[in-house]
């Protein structure tokens, strides 16, 4: 299976779900976005590591585990998010010590956290970005200018409840849930279109 690299496009978070954060990975050579939705404390970790200028003045769980991972010589190479069941990402972190590689199962949101810290790549299988991915139709001649490693600056605001979404999505035909899913993605409300794909993933598997 191939291997398609992902940048950091930015995080967006809900003022109606508490803790609820959509980080949003960007296909390098295409168009695709990947929401993965996580928890505040690894969004704030995350974001942290995106802006150079911010140092906490104690060392994150993140922080530490670099640190304590350097002082060991342990280097993580890559990580790759591999498997999707249920709408929740799986990912490896590819390590290294004394030219031995080592493969660690961890949390997508910390597999990320920890490739920023220590500059290494992510990556995805090509068949995740096809059930997964969502396309974002714009004209190039209104597309904003973005740089790719920024956190998003203006919050997003997300109207629907966890337990409403649930409830919400299954009552709909997977031809109205495709087309409900490029709304949201035209929106920009990409926590929602994440909701929607899994939901389409669940019936399509």
């Amino acid at each position: 299976m191939s291997l398609v690299k992902l940048s950091i496009k930015g995080i967006s978070y809900s003022q109606t779900q508490n803790g609820a954060y959509a980080l949003i990975l960007n296909e390098v050579d295409g168009d695709r976005k990947l929401p993965i939705v996580i928890g505040a404390f690894e969004a704030q970790s995350i974001a942290i590591a995106l802006e150079k200028e911010i140092k906490p003045p104690r060392p994150l769980t993140h922080d530490l585990f670099k640190n304590f991972a350097e002082r060991f010589d342990i280097v993580i190479k890559q990580v790759i998010i591999h498997k999707l069941v249920d709408g929740v990402f799986y990912s490896s972190m590819i390590c290294e010590r004394d030219k031995i590689e080592e493969i660690i199962d961890a949390r997508t949101s910390d597999a990320i956290a920890l490739a920023l810290r220590f500059n290494a790549p992510i990556f995805t299988y090509k068949n995740i970005l096809d059930k997964a991915g969502i396309y974002l139709k714009v004209n190039p001649e209104e597309a904003p200018s973005e740089n790719e490693d920024d956190v998003l600056s203006t919050p997003e605001t997300f109207g629907l409840g966890e337990e409403d979404t649930k409830n919400m999505y299954a009552k709909y035909s997977l031809s109205e849930l495709h087309d409900l899913l490029e709304q949201a993605v035209q929106d920009e409300d990409y926590e929602k279109a994440a909701k929607i794909r899994d939901e389409i993933s669940k019936r399509e598997s």
